[in-house]
């Protein structure tokens, strides 16, 4: 972003107030996640990082409209919120802002919340359109397929107009070059382009792209910018959402490669949109991030493993078929087996969980080696408890460790054991009962049943 740009104010203004029909869902629209991370918040956070100082969130009205304020004031708080009471188009919804619009911002970016892939740099260099009489600077893509997409009217290296599908002529719909609907405005003009666009068009609606002939009629000029096809997808229905989810897989996966991570099958692997990898990290097939996991340099990932809210410390090893869920700490050289669950714990430096373990609401020290088939007995049916198993203590398998208790540094706790109160540093703990045994009492056994 030039310095002139930072120092002049923009406006963002984001629209989120179309009805979303067809997704066939009670959740509204722009909630629907792409990565992890609602589009409406891969839209603001675009705005924010392009530059955009204020941001004004157009919503529609009832519950849907009040939880995408709900969300959009909890990511930016800052955020001021107009309701569009009638749906007639983006022209109109951009004027429902226009308290917002009113003061006096150098640039205005209108952006829509169903847009998750479009970048803040693509936006910075379509707010760097402005300047030097150019009032409007519209987003553009070279389309596969233009149906049902505006065109571009460009004449002499400018855009003179953007005329909808359903108004075109047969020679513009064979233009290629079509309108993405995000779109740049002069501050010091904006209002008066939106207020003098009219609904004389087939739909009767107030388009926001009638600025561009607007501007012209005015002596002002408008351009256009151009970004890949990909990256100017909205999303309509669910089909799209999973295209959109495909396309940021793919650009999620690259960017992790590149920063030094190997993903041995790609195409496999699921991202979030804040998945963090170290370098040197391999993930194996079929591995799924969640939100907020942050995985340290030379870490393996193996097959078939879920990881959410996790901290994962350099040199440690998860998996396969491991999970980690939000709170889990996995501190240097440790490792987590096959068939392990690790909720809000934290497992210290070389310390094992190798096997069919869950290991919730709990430390485990350094060192220590946690047999298959223990369980940190956490919940009582009303509140949680936590479990401390110290440095270098062994804990045997099928163990059962119920909460709250500690087991000291050095203990051992005996296989098959349940363990209720605490554990002595070095000591052995048994908890289990003596086995019986009765001879002759299973040939007895077969050959009365034999005998029915």
């Amino acid at each position: 972003m030039s310095l002139e740009m930072t120092q002049r104010p923009c406006l963002g203004v984001l629209l989120a107030a179309g009805e979303g029909t067809r997704m066939k869902s009670s959740l509204p629209k722009p909630l629907h996640e792409v990565a992890g991370r609602a589009m409406l918040a891969h839209a603001l956070a675009a705005l924010v990082e392009a530059g955009c100082g204020r941001i004004a969130v157009v919503v529609g009205p009832g519950a849907g409209g009040e939880a995408l304020a709900k969300t959009a004031l909890a990511l930016f708080s800052a955020a001021e919120i107009f309701v569009q009471h009638e749906r007639r188009g983006t022209a109109h919804a951009v004027l429902a802002a226009r308290a917002a619009l009113a003061k006096a911002d150098d640039d205005v970016i209108v952006h829509y919340a169903d847009t998750p892939l479009l970048t803040a740099a693509t936006l910075a260099r379509l707010r760097a359109g402005l300047g030097g009489g150019v009032a409007v600077s519209a987003l553009g893509f070279e389309a596969a397929d233009p149906t049902g997409y505006g065109r571009f009217i460009e004449r002499d290296g400018r855009l003179v107009a953007i005329r909808e599908h359903k108004d075109a002529s047969a020679e513009e719909r064979a233009i290629r070059r079509c309108n993405a609907g995000t779109v740049a405005l002069a501050g010091a003009h904006a209002l008066a382009l939106l207020d003098e666009i009219g609904d004389d068009n087939a739909a009767h609606e107030f388009y926001l792209t009638d600025a561009v002939e607007v501007a012209s009629r005015r002596g002002l000029a408008a351009v256009a910018h151009i970004a890949a096809e990909v990256e100017v997808m909205g999303v309509n229905d669910r089909v799209q959402l999973a295209a959109a989810e495909a396309a940021m897989q793919r650009i999620l996966r690259e960017r992790a490669m590149r920063a030094g991570a190997t993903l041995i099958a790609p195409e496999t692997v699921f991202l979030s949109y804040d998945t963090e990898l170290g370098r040197d990290v391999i993930v194996e097939p079929h591995v799924v991030f969640g939100r907020g996991v942050s995985v340290g340099d030379g870490v393996v990932i193996h097959a078939f493993s879920h990881l959410e809210g996790a901290r994962v410390a350099s040199g440690a090893a998860i998996g396969p078929y491991a999970r980690l869920r939000p709170g889990a700490e996995i501190e240097g050289r440790a490792r987590i087996g096959n068939f392990v669950e690790i909720k809000a714990a934290r497992i210290e430096a070389g310390a094992k969980v190798n096997h069919l373990s869950y290991i919730g609401d709990a430390r485990v020290g350094a060192g220590a080696n946690i047999g298959a088939g223990t369980i940190t007995c956490n919940y009582d049916g009303f509140a949680k408890h936590r479990t401390d198993i110290g440095v270098g203590a062994f804990i045997g398998s099928n163990t059962a460790l119920v909460a709250p208790v500690k087991v000291g540094d050095g203990a051992i706790v005996g296989a098959g054991s349940v363990v209720t109160r605490d554990v002595d540093a070095d000591a052995l703990a048994v908890a289990r009962g003596q086995q019986a045994e009765k001879p002759g009492w299973a040939k007895a056994f077969r050959d009365t049943h034999k005998k029915r």
